[in-house]
């Protein structure tokens, strides 16, 4: 079992339905659509790339200490956009920074669960 994050760029919704709206456009355009693969963009691959800075890939943890559910990382990424999943044991860690890094970045940071931007 997982706990899923969505991370996207572009302007802020105004708030939860907005960003409600905008993520199941992004996943129905990106990752539920019929069509080639779509690389990311270098936004969203330098955030992958940040992420696994703090944490190994699955393919390279020796020690079980990856928060990742789906390996590799990157391969969730499609476009603006990335929709991982977290492993449970680990949510509140990884979610946490994800979060704090994506707006960093200047990007959105999605709980599809709760569905709500985060942070707050």
């Amino acid at each position: 079992m997982s706990y899923d994050l969505a991370v996207w760029e572009g302007e802020r919704p105004a708030d939860d339905a907005a960003a409600s709206q905008c993520f199941n456009d992004l996943y129905d355009r990106y990752v539920d659509a019929d069509g080639p693969d779509i690389p990311p963009t270098e936004r969203i691959a330098a955030y992958v790339a940040a992420l696994l800075e703090r944490w190994p890939d699955l393919t390279e943890d020796e020690h079980d200490t990856s928060p990742w559910s789906a390996c590799p990382l990157i391969a969730e990424a499609s476009g603006p956009l990335i929709y991982f999943p977290i492993r449970w044991s680990m949510v509140m860690e990884t979610a946490v920074y994800a979060a704090q890094l994506a707006s960093s970045m200047g990007l959105n940071c999605y709980d599809p669960q709760n569905q709500c931007l985060i942070p707050e």
